[in-house]
């Protein structure tokens, strides 16, 4: 089985390859490795992106709106480069939509990331393919494929609020249980606490 690192070196340095700054680069071989540990197919997709990259006119996009549509399909690297790097001002729209972007798996890791960086969940649906990210430790879908997919016409995402899983009652109950472990302090433990009780022979 080939390695993380590995996978990781070799789609950073094919990247460059096809024509990515060596920075923009590194930020896909991380992605790649990341797509591979959430068990999404990211070797397969960025190498058959790579064989059409240079042969199509792929659109970039510099600034993000509510609404962001293209004629020409967007390019996920670029897309997603931005996206990652505007990803403060992007939260506040609370909810934005792609149209038209190429092999959009390669979106997935660059809003995994995002979600670390922002504090907040992320709820993706691409067409009829759903995507939770969780603050890029983990990755909720119902796409269980390991399949290249060449294009999405529609991509909303939506950045939830945090909020609790459970009432304040059930919290009050499960920390009044946590009370049993606490220790009242008594007289014997205050001697036996550092420097109580020792004597000065000097």
């Amino acid at each position: 089985m080939i390695s993380f690192s590995e996978i990781e070196t070799t789609a950073k340095r094919a990247t460059r390859s096809v024509g990515f700054s060596w920075g923009i680069s590194e930020e896909v071989g991380k992605n790649i490795r990341l797509l591979e540990m959430f068990g999404l197919p990211g070797v397969k997709n960025i190498n058959q992106y790579f064989k059409v990259y240079n042969a199509e006119n792929f659109e970039d996009i510099s600034v993000f709106s509510k609404s962001n549509i293209s004629k020409k399909n967007y390019c996920p690297i670029m897309l997603g480069v931005n996206f990652f790097d505007q990803s403060s001002d992007i939260s506040d729209f609370n909810q934005l939509e792609i149209e038209n972007l190429a092999f959009p798996l390669l979106l997935i890791p660059f809003v995994s990331r995002t979600s670390e960086i922002v504090g907040k969940r992320i709820f993706l649906k691409m067409d009829n393919k759903e995507f939770l990210f969780n603050f890029n430790q983990s990755i909720y879908s119902n796409y269980l494929s390991g399949d290249i997919i060449k294009k999405s016409d529609k991509i909303s995402l939506q950045f939830l609020e945090n909020k609790n899983s459970f009432s304040e009652q059930e919290w009050s109950e499960l920390y009044k249980i946590s009370e049993n472990t606490f220790v009242e302090e008594s007289e014997e433990l205050k001697q036996k606490t550092a420097g109580a009780g020792l004597i000065d022979n000097d």
